[in-house]
């Protein structure tokens, strides 16, 4: 690809070449007095200029080229793609339509008015992906480095305009170096009004971030409003003071993956959602977690035929949980066995992995899926965890994607470090964004739900639409072994293990909540898949009048998605 636009450069400059002039005859003894008359004439006369459609040409060659061959050769030695060459990709094949390719800066500082090279180091336009329009943005590191100037931002605020505009995602591929220096404020506005737009079309539309490079200072809150931030290992950075500035201020060294590698960002900090091998894959994935979205907040999740059947028993979930409550099992493995064809999309696999947040369909319908996880601090609901379900329970609401949630929950996780750090603070978030959801919302509780998790994890309570258990599941404010102990400390042994028996008998099942309407029904795990695609159906037109302010519930805009 990359030889093809090289040779076609080389044809385009040659046309764009001036016609050669046919000398001035010259005889005789005034051969050389008519030789430096020519040379005058032709110094005097002022060149061909040169015609519009090779400057258009030449232009359009040069903002394809960005920072000229060497420096895509050199890109291409370090395992990077080019800025185009990423959109071919990303989007479906031919389907790129690019505009303001002849767009230049404006800076006439610092030597600046030299360097203008058509586009800016931007690749602005839209394209599809399966069929579906998109806008995208692929900065352009071989041009200035990527860096934002006033023409840049601009050229980017004006495909997020046209998006929120028609209704379809915007997906940003960032490969910058921050703000350009020699354009002063005029660069910080550039970055504000690119974070306007981020706030304004949140909720609205789905907002995509792919780190290809460095993303460094200002640039960094962009990727952090939008929806969903993908990395690459090794080659992406995300920060807001490099490791010179660190070492500075704190006498700390480290290096710039410590300090935002992708691995620091989806393990530690929590500001990536997925981190990937390399630049392929990365967008190829995104590909793939598009399917599970809407086009905009105006459209429901698109459908897709299912081959799974929808009333297949899955004999193996009523195997899946072990009889001793303190054992744990994996959950994700009751969610592939669930959803469709086993197809989980899970988001943040490596941030607060007490907690499994995803994409999966049912019946060909796109469900966002929400599940305690045993294995990890036994389920417990911690901060990290809750800030992580709490957002994706708001994404999921503001585009009209069903909950599904799987429920084994001992409770919030203790200590004074969860109480100090705010657990309360904190827990309230997925409290209220469970609370606050319209969407079709379908609970599962495969064991515990113990005390104000089981309120907080779309209980009935909280306005669930389809709420089940197994048969095996502890419905309680806790365990029967802590209660025992509460409430008959001091007694022996034996009458402590009486007691417990008794306990367990009368509040740690699913009976008791099931004679109160707060779970619907009590199902076999096997039957679980048949009832939640049976549910989701009878659900498709679901409607809430908000019983205060008379608002419904439906298609069109609800919130925007604030990071927490």
């Amino acid at each position: 690809m990359m030889q093809r636009f090289f040779s076609g450069g080389v044809r385009a400059l040659a046309s764009a070449r001036p016609v050669a002039r046919t000398p001035i005859a010259c005889t005789g003894v005034a051969t050389q007095a008519c030789a430096r008359r020519a040379m005058a004439t032709a110094a005097a006369k002022p060149a061909a200029p040169e015609s519009v459609q090779a400057l258009i040409d030449r232009k359009r060659l040069e903002s394809q080229l960005g920072g000229g061959r060497e420096r895509i050769e050199k890109r291409h030695q370090r395992g990077k793609l080019t800025a185009r060459e990423r959109l071919d990709v990303l989007l479906d094949a031919g389907s790129f339509r690019e505009v303001d390719a002849f767009v230049e800066h404006r800076c006439t500082d610092f030597g600046l008015e030299k360097q203008r090279v058509a586009g800016d180091g931007v690749v602005t336009g839209s394209g599809t992906i399966n069929g579906r329009l998109v806008f995208v943005f692929s900065q352009d590191f071989t041009v200035f480095g990527g860096s934002l100037s006033q023409a840049h931002a601009e050229k980017i605020c004006k495909i997020m305009d046209q998006a929120a505009r028609v209704g379809a995602p915007v997906i940003g591929l960032n490969d910058s170096g921050g703000a350009r220096i020699q354009e002063g404020v005029s660069s910080l506005g550039g970055y504000a009004e690119v974070f306007q737009r981020n706030v304004l079309c949140s909720g609205v539309v789905p907002q995509l971030s792919l780190i290809l490079g460095p993303c460094a200072g200002g640039a960094v809150y962009s990727p952090a409003i939008t929806d969903f931030t993908v990395m690459v290992r090794d080659s992406s950075h995300l920060f807001v003071t490099g490791p010179d500035v660190v070492k500075a201020v704190t006498l700390e060294e480290v290096t710039l993956e410590q300090l935002g590698g992708a691995k620091a960002h989806t393990e530690k900090s929590g500001v990536a959602h997925l981190a990937f091998t390399n630049e392929v894959d990365a967008l190829r994935q995104t590909r793939r977690l598009l399917d599970f979205l809407p086009s905009s907040c105006r459209q429901q999740p698109p459908v897709r035929q299912s081959f799974d059947p929808r009333d297949r028993a899955e004999e193996s979930l009523n195997r899946i949980v072990p009889r001793d409550p303190n054992e744990p099992y994996n959950m994700r493995l009751v969610v592939e066995r669930l959803v469709d064809d086993g197809d989980f999309f899970e988001i943040q696999p490596g941030y607060a992995k007490n907690i499994l947040i995803g994409f999966a369909r049912l019946d060909g319908r796109p469900v966002g899926v929400v599940a305690n996880q045993p294995q990890e601090l036994a389920g417990c609901l911690d901060i990290n965890a809750s800030v992580k379900a709490a957002r994706f329970v708001r994404f999921c609401d503001a585009f009209h994607i069903p909950l599904l949630t799987l429920v084994d929950v001992p409770g919030f996780l203790p200590g004074t470090d969860q109480e100090h750090g705010g657990i309360i603070r904190h827990g309230a978030k997925l409290l209220y964004a469970y609370a606050e959801a319209t969407v079709p919302k379908l609970t599962v509780i495969t064991r515990k739900a113990y005390g104000g998790a089981y309120d907080v994890m779309s209980s009935k309570h909280l306005r669930g639409d389809f709420n089940v258990a197994w048969p095996q599941a502890e419905i309680a404010v806790m365990g029967a072994k802590g209660a025992v102990q509460i409430l008959f400390r001091g007694r022996s042994a034996a009458e402590m293990a009486q007691a417990e028996a008794d306990y367990s008998a009368k509040l740690a099942n699913p009976l008791p909540a099931a004679r109160l309407g707060y779970v619907d029904d009590i199902v076999e795990p096997s039957q679980t898949r048949r009832r939640l695609c049976e549910a989701l159906e009878m659900l498709t037109n679901k409607r809430i009048i908000d019983p205060y302010t008379g608002v419904v519930s439906g298609a069109g805009f609800k919130h925007g998605n604030i990071p927490l």
